[in-house]
């Protein structure tokens, strides 16, 4: 996709958001079928094992085709709680991302606003919040699986400026990230980002 819309702020608009969702998405699913049935290894989140932290992806990808249809949080209410994944983790995964992909590729999609527990916000930058997440968890899951922790550069430029200049603060307000990590200079944008988010590279 090389067109403006739904690119959010202006210093993503040579990424469109919707290109930058489809790859975050990919990346933590391609982690999931790595996982090769060591469900409760530990992972950097405290007190998640693998089989936590895909559920709580899972349960972001129900909620997003709500969402970006115009529910609010109350109207979803605590219908996605608890396990997600049941006997089949992977299948389910992959079913979750899918129709959380189609709701973010769908017409108009991230032209709308997302009504988030913390507010009402564009919908371009709801899809920029869940990219983040997939990305950063695309990472933990790696460690906790001794894999390929390298993420795809392009999308980790394009969230650090986005996240730098304008969610941040935010996040550090609501308490919903851990305190930052002070990574070297000159260890990279992956680096930065995952230190930015709490992780030790």
């Amino acid at each position: 996709m090389d067109d403006d819309r739904g690119a959010g702020p202006s210093h993503n608009r040579r990424m469109d958001v919707r290109e930058i969702y489809t790859r975050c998405s990919a990346a933590f699913g391609e982690r999931v079928h790595a996982v090769d049935g060591r469900w409760d290894a530990p992972t950097v989140n405290p007190g998640w094992d693998v089989r936590e932290l895909v559920n709580h992806l899972v349960n972001e990808e129900r909620w997003t085709p709500l969402l970006l249809g115009g529910a609010t949080v109350e109207e979803v209410g605590d219908r996605f709680d608890g396990d997600l994944l049941g006997p089949d983790p992977v299948g389910t995964y992959d079913e979750a991302a899918a129709a959380a992909l189609a709701a973010v590729l769908a017409e108009g999609a991230v032209e709308g606003t997302a009504h988030l527990s913390f507010g009402d916000r564009p919908a371009s930058e709801y899809v920029l919040q869940l990219s983040a997440d997939h990305l950063v968890h695309a990472w933990d899951l790696a460690r906790a699986l001794g894999t390929d922790e390298t993420l795809d550069g392009e999308v980790v430029e394009a969230l650090l400026a986005w996240y730098v200049e304008e969610t941040e603060a935010l996040y550090q307000r609501i308490g919903v990230i851990g305190p930052r990590v002070e990574v070297p200079a000159g260890s990279g944008a992956q680096a930065e980002l995952l230190g930015r988010f709490g992780r030790t590279p």
